[in-house]
């Protein structure tokens, strides 16, 4: 489909072959949109369907004294539009931002490029972890965030946005605040309350954009969309309150938005215990300031401003998130309607999967034999471990034979998180001397997320995880009944449900690339493998991977790994995510289908 919006036509993307396409990032820096990016155009994960408002209420807003012309941000109507400040050349006073509007159109543009970044953050924070162990000064997420700004990767430096910031859509999920600094969501990496000067405000007032909730006032109430939030100075470094707040920088600020309706950014911060960092930030969307008041606490004057959130706008991702902790502790306590069965394949696999349906009576995914591995034995005839395995004690070193085999390099992180992706990785086998413990073992382990099987209102069944899945991250591997390529051309004919791994999309390309941050860097040279021309029966026995459904803007990727035979043709599926993935987010794969029909579903039979 074609996209006739000025010259930011997302065919575009791939009509050089040398990646001469160019989105400008912030002043003085671009992103190269490489055509090896294949067919990831719009990158926008999938809705929670289940969740979602059918017909949200539209909601507008107009604003005395605020230019409107055309930007690359997105109007207040939170549906499709948004407010942003972009210095504009010819101003009046070039410095004073105005309001700018985005054509919708460009929206996926912005999310592509968001994510790209964030991969390539995401892929570099990894790097450097390796690299410098896990509590190196400064911090690795401060490095990582530092070479970013010195190549020119921030997003929206130096710009002041009023409203959502292009590509963060509600409920993305972020580690650190310098995160929030890169991206422009919200720019104090200390703050409390974001807000624009008074002299670069176009209101010619200090306006408030942004504010992050993070349980550092203890007497704050938060009750989902009604939040009151306390104003900030006046305490020591323990926290106390030790003088009065005053009318000045971010509380001005927040008085100001209040009076002229500008609509403030809400972050909520949470302690998350998980493997990069014990706390969690989630955009959740825009707030009105309906309310703000003096109040008296332990002898001083602080200030309360009540926020109200828009409506209209997709369910909070600090709602999802509170909601999966509890279907992940406690699900039996609560027993929300819906629920088929909260141990889909009994003792098959160690970790529990859900089965979900609030739509309509259909229980098919029960009807599925369970796996969790694929089935070879048809194809090949001796298993065993990967030729000559290493002698290492432990854990394998830096030296050992199955580095070797990777090209020289531990495919994972310590963390077992994958370092980039490669056409194959070979994992220690049965031979190997090391124990279970090892780094190199990472994919035969099996699912170790707690996952829902759930009915979606456009097609099918869904997969979503109750756990944060981090990028980089394992998932499971894509299993069924392995069947020779002459084999599954006889099967198709009967409509057996055949997936071919040699036709996923090649997304692997993407995760680990770090050629933005290091252009002269040349990486090593990693072993390939046969064509796979293989395929998968998943119409009777299959792991919860076959429910994952179809979308070209995947958060997934496939990864070919060995770990317990030596023949090149059939390596294992083993899925990767290639995004962080927020509790109750839809799982998706590019299963590279060719027409509108195939789309909508997640295997072609």
């Amino acid at each position: 489909m074609t996209r006739n919006h000025n010259n930011n036509s997302l065919n575009n993307l791939n009509a050089s072959g040398n990646g001469a396409w160019y989105r400008t990032r912030s002043p003085g820096a671009v992103l190269p949109l490489s055509a090896s990016f294949g067919r990831m155009t719009t990158l926008v994960p999938f809705p929670d369907l289940n969740l979602m408002p059918d017909s949200p209420p539209p909601e507008t807003a107009s604003h005395t004294g605020i230019t409107a012309v055309r930007s690359l941000a997105p109007t207040l109507d939170v549906e499709r539009n948004s407010l942003a400040i972009f210095p504009v050349p010819g101003h009046e006073n070039h410095h004073a931002p105005v309001v700018q509007t985005l054509h919708q159109d460009n929206q996926e543009l912005d999310r592509y490029v968001f994510k790209r970044t964030r991969m390539i953050y995401d892929s570099l924070l990894l790097q450097l972890t390796v690299e410098y162990g896990p509590n190196p000064k400064p911090a690795v997420n401060v490095r990582a965030s530092k070479l970013m700004e010195e190549r020119g990767l921030w997003l929206n430096k130096g710009q002041h946005l009023v409203g959502p910031v292009p590509g963060v859509e509600i409920g993305d999920i972020f580690f650190y605040r310098k995160e929030l600094c890169m991206y422009g969501l919200h720019r104090h990496s200390q703050a409390g309350i974001e807000y624009t000067k008074a002299r670069l405000s176009s209101f010619g007032v200090p306006i408030a954009t942004s504010i992050i909730a993070s349980g550092g006032y203890e007497d704050n109430e938060d009750r989902g969309d009604v939040l009151v939030y306390s104003g900030q100075g006046g305490r020591d470094k323990s926290g106390q309150q030790r003088q009065h707040q005053k009318l000045v920088r971010g509380n001005l600020a927040m008085v100001q938005s209040m009076q002229l309706g500008v609509p403030v950014r809400v972050i909520r911060g949470f302690h998350y215990k998980n493997e990069v960092s014990s706390n969690v930030f989630i955009y959740d969307g825009l707030y009105r300031i309906v309310k703000s008041s003096r109040v008296r606490k332990s002898g001083f004057d602080i200030f309360k401003f009540t926020l109200v959130r828009i409506q209209g706008q997709p369910e909070m991702g600090s709602a999802r998130l509170m909601r999966a902790l509890t279907l992940r502790n406690t699900p039996l306590a609560w027993m929300p309607a819906g629920y088929i069965s909260f141990n889909l394949y009994g003792k098959n696999e160690g970790v529990p999967v859900y089965l979900y349906n609030d739509i309509d009576y259909d229980r098919s995914p029960l009807n599925y034999g369970y796996i969790s591995q694929s089935d070879i034995s048809s194809v090949i005839a001796a298993q065993g471990g990967n030729n000559g395995g290493c002698d290492c004690n432990l854990s394998c070193t830096d030296d050992c034979i199955c580095v070797r085999k990777n090209g020289g390099e531990l495919p994972y992180s310590p963390y077992g998180s994958l370092l980039r992706g490669k056409h194959v990785i070979f994992e220690c086998g049965v031979t190997c001397k090391c124990t279970s413990g090892c780094t190199n073992r990472v994919a035969q382990r099996g699912l170790m997320k707690k996952m829902e099987v759930f009915r979606t209102r456009e097609a099918g069944w869904g997969v979503r995880s109750l756990d944060l899945i981090h990028a980089g991250e394992f998932i499971c591997e894509y299993a069924g009944t392995v069947v020779t390529k002459e084999l599954g051309e006889i099967m198709s004919m009967n409509g057996d449900g055949l997936v071919y791994p040699g036709r996923f999309a090649a997304n692997w390309k993407l995760w680990g690339d770090l050629s933005d941050v290091y252009p002269g860097n040349v990486p090593p040279s990693y072993p390939t493998i046969p064509p796979v021309d293989y395929a998968i029966d998943v119409s009777r026995v299959r792991s919860v991977a076959a429910f994952i459904r179809h979308s070209r803007e995947p958060n997934v990727m496939a990864q070919f790994v060995f770990h317990d035979h030596n023949n090149l043709k059939f390596p294992r599926v083993m899925l990767f995510a290639l995004e962080n993935i927020s509790p109750l987010t839809e799982l998706s794969l590019d299963y590279v289908v060719v027409d509108e029909v195939d789309e909508r579903l997640a295997i072609r039979g």
